[in-house]
């Protein structure tokens, strides 16, 4: 049998206002109950401050512990303390990457058909801008569906406000503002930008589609990849390995940063190139952060010749 002291992490949590308490793990050892298990006896007590608020470490601490380390794992001992955050709502990976992805398959067609709400006049739209609302809607539709049938998540919830911040990218920069860019009359088909320029030919706009779609068929390649490697319903974790994860520990972010690259090089326009470059930015510290996580995690058995992200770069 374990007892274990609550205690808040600075300030009280709103949902649990009678910590510190003591729990009682049932016929738990320290060997087999786990950090999850404090969780749920927690949320026991407190229903409204479910496990996926909570944050736990150990006193004095605060690195927050895994779900599955056992308390023998984090050196706890029976009697001790362990601290609690309140993390604040919840909501679903699934659901923020859901309403992530909505906004742009919704908005660029908005855009294109109705340019009179936003131009001031009918466009008479050219190739490259046909090109682009097909390449656009074909990403975005294409993450949708890895979200619903590919992708397993290793947590199951983040933070509710996090679905405004992460919406912005989306929504604003690759919806609003790369939208109005691209059907704005500059693009048109009579357009000076356009009409008698290289953009007003099939060979270079076949050409930057075709790498937009090789970079995005592979970006759906290596999430499959990813797939295989985590039984579902686990938390499960292994070296992966085939088609870009030998040169590169996050091939996913380097073949989504080609794609905009190239839809950066068909269109020329600035809000292609901010959406590239904020894109391209972000997906660096992500996968910088989980280049030292995968290092850290399989030591040797992690290849030393991988870069992070773009290969034989960075």
């Amino acid at each position: 049998m374990v007892t274990v002291t609550i205690s808040p992490a600075g300030r009280f949590p709103a949902l649990a206002p009678k910590l510190p308490i003591s729990l009682v793990l049932g016929e738990k050892t320290l060997e087999n109950a786990t950090v999850a298990d404090v969780k749920q006896a927690i949320a026991a007590q407190f229903p409204k401050f479910y496990p996926e608020r909570q944050k736990l470490s150990l006193k004095g601490d605060r690195k927050a512990l895994l779900d599955d380390d056992t308390l023998a794992k984090i050196g706890f001992e029976s009697g001790g303390e362990l601290n609690v955050k309140d993390l604040g709502p919840q909501v679903g990976w699934r659901t923020v990457f859901l309403v992530e992805y909505v906004g742009p398959i919704i908005v660029h067609p908005l855009f294109y058909y109705f340019p009179r709400l936003f131009y001031g006049g009918e466009v008479q739209h050219s190739l490259l801008q046909k090109y682009c609302l097909g390449l656009v809607l074909l990403h975005f539709i294409k993450r949708e569906y890895e979200t619903v049938f590919v992708h397993r998540f290793s947590k199951a919830t983040m933070p509710f406000r996090n679905i405004f911040k992460n919406s912005f990218h989306y929504h604003v920069l690759g919806g609003i503002l790369l939208a109005f860019d691209l059907y704005r009359p500059k693009y048109a088909a009579f357009s000076p930008a356009v009409l008698g320029t290289k953009r007003d030919q099939l060979s270079f706009l076949w050409f930057w589609s075709a790498i937009f779609i090789f970079a995005e068929l592979s970006n759906l390649k290596t999430h499959l990849i990813l797939r295989s490697l985590r039984p579902e319903g686990t938390r499960k974790r292994a070296v992966p390995h085939g088609y870009g994860f030998n040169l590169v520990s996050c091939p996913n972010y380097f073949f989504e940063s080609l794609a905009w690259f190239a839809l950066s090089m068909m269109t020329g326009s600035y809000a292609a190139w901010l959406f590239f470059f904020a894109g391209s930015a972000q997906m660096a510290q992500w996968a910088v952060k989980k280049h030292k996580a995968y290092r850290k995690e399989f030591g040797s058995e992690y290849p030393k010749d991988r870069k992070a992200m773009f290969p034989f770069v960075f």
